[in-house]
């Protein structure tokens, strides 16, 4: 065998998984994140202090975990919250809001008249300055409501999800 799993040890595997379990569904992400580690469902149960057949109705697709939950569960297998939001990759989503950039209405036009990767219409002028100067938690406030609405979750998630997703997109890097 040739793989980098197999040549590298777990460690390749891990860094494999990560790579495509960006937009992997929990149900499916979860039971290798947990098996990668050697926990059993009801050693991660006892860990984000749930029942195991919360964590089996989470792998069998039954339910999904909620926002704050997702918060735990990537604290206690040591990967990025992101990943475990079924969030497709960087280039569909506004790196300013985490709107996504489908349809192409939503997209930002770049100088020389392009659709725009990173950006949304409402967040990038045609030049590349922000639309709008704000804080990050200025963003939230008047972003959560819009995507509460569109996404039929309650406001407290909304803001506890942009929370979670707006510190990792390029405008608010290293903020």
């Amino acid at each position: 065998m040739t793989s980098t799993a197999s040549t590298a040890g777990n460690g390749g595997a891990q860094t494999k998984l990560r790579e495509a379990a960006f937009g992997m569904p929990v149900n499916e992400l979860l039971p290798k994140l947990r098996e990668e580690r050697g926990l059993t469902q009801q050693q991660l149960a006892e860990k984000l202090f749930v029942t195991r057949q919360a964590v089996s109705r989470w792998e069998c697709g039954e339910t999904k975990p909620g926002i704050d939950m997702l918060k735990l569960i990537a604290a206690t297998l040591d990967v990025p919250v992101a990943m475990l939001l079924e969030m497709p990759p960087e280039g569909t989503f506004c790196q300013s809001c985490g709107m996504f950039l489908t349809p192409d209405e939503n997209r930002a036009h770049n100088a020389d008249g392009t659709l725009s990767d990173e950006w949304c219409k409402w967040c990038v002028n045609e030049d590349g300055s922000y639309a709008n100067e704000c804080t990050m938690d200025e963003m939230i406030e008047t972003c959560a409501p819009m995507m509460a609405q569109g996404n039929d979750v309650a406001p407290d998630e909304a803001i506890s999800l942009m929370g979670i997703v707006l510190p990792g997109l390029k405008r608010w890097r290293g903020q």
